[in-house]
C-alpha cells in the first residue's frame, strides 16, 4: 500500500546553501515514487527575516510505493540515513483536492478513528510569478492563522525555488481543522482562510496547487527537541 512521510531535518548551513537550487534526492530511488525538496520557513513571519528561510532546517515529502520501501531508503542511502537522524511522520491517504504533478493520488483511502482523531494537512503549489505579490497579501494571515491556531500541535511553511511553496500542520481533530477552513473557529479575525479561498477562485495564484489530508499513523524522532506531536509515537 502506498504512504507519503514527511520529514524534517537540520543540516550544515553550507550543504543547505548549496542544495538550494538542487534536488539530493535520487529519481530512480527503488520504491519512491517523488519527493519536494524544501527549505523550512517559520508561517507568517516578515518576507524579509531570518525566520523567514531557515536555512539548515530542510523539509522533504515523499510518496512510496510502500513502506519497506521507506524503511530500506532510511537505512541504506547516504541521505536517507540523515533523515533517520531527524523527526517524520508516517501517512496515509485521506483526501486531495486540486493536482499535483509527480505524486500519484492512491485508489485506497483510508479513514479516520472518529471525529476526535488526529489529521494532517499539506498544501503544495508552483506559483505564478507574477502573482507572488498578492499571493504573499493575502497568505501570510492565513500563515498567521493556522500558526496560532490552538488546534495545531505542529504547523510551519517551507519552499524550494524557484516557485515551490508548502505547508504542512498537524491538528488535533478533523472538526478543528475544518472550522478553521471555513471560518469558524473561535479565534480572533477567523475568516482569513476562507477569504483567501475566494480570492484564489476569483484569481488563480498557481499553476498548479494541491490539498492533502492525512492520517497519522507513524512518528519518530524529535524535532527542536520534542517528540510526541501525534499519538502515533513509534520507538527506533
Amino acid at each position: 500500500m502506498s504512504i507519503f512521510s514527511y520529514h524534517l531535518v537540520e543540516i550544515p548551513f553550507f550543504k543547505a546553501t548549496t542544495r538550494i537550487f538542487s534536488n539530493p534526492i535520487k529519481k530512480n530511488t527503488k520504491g519512491l515514487i517523488h519527493a519536494e525538496y524544501m527549505t523550512a520557513m517559520t508561517l507568517g513571519s516578515p518576507i524579509f527575516s531570518k525566520s523567514r528561510f531557515l536555512l539548515g532546517q530542510t523539509a522533504i515529502f515523499m510518496q512510496w510505493e510502500n513502506e519497506s520501501a521507506l524503511n530500506n531508503y532510511l537505512k541504506k542511502d547516504k541521505l536517507g540515513r540523515v533523515l533517520a537522524q531527524g523527526w517524520h511522520l508516517r501517512l496515509t491517504f485521506i483526501r486531495v483536492w486540486g493536482n499535483f504533478r509527480g505524486f500519484k493520488i492512491p485508489d485506497f483511502k483510508d479513514e479516520l478513528d472518529n471525529p476526535n482523531s488526529e489529521v494532517v494537512a499539506v498544501t503544495i503549489a508552483r506559483m505564478k510569478p507574477w502573482a507572488v505579490p498578492r499571493f504573499i497579501h493575502w497568505g501570510r494571515p492565513v500563515e498567521k492563522l493556522v500558526r496560532d491556531h490552538p488546534g495545531t500541535t505542529l504547523s510551519l511553511a517551507s519552499v524550494k525555488f524557484l516557485n515551490t511553496v508548502s505547508t504542512f500542520s498537524i491538528w488535533k481533530s478533523i472538526e478543528e481543522m475544518t472550522n478553521m477552513v471555513h471560518g469558524h473557529s473561535n479565534v480572533e479575525k477567523p475568516k482569513r482562510h476562507s477569504n483567501a479561498m475566494k480570492e484564489r477562485e476569483r484569481k488563480n495564484f498557481h499553476f498548479e496547487f494541491t490539498t492533502l489530508r492525512f492520517k497519522p499513523i507513524a512518528e519518530y524522532g524529535t524535532w527542536k527537541g520534542k517528540s510526541n506531536y501525534t499519538q502515533k509515537n513509534t520507538a527506533d
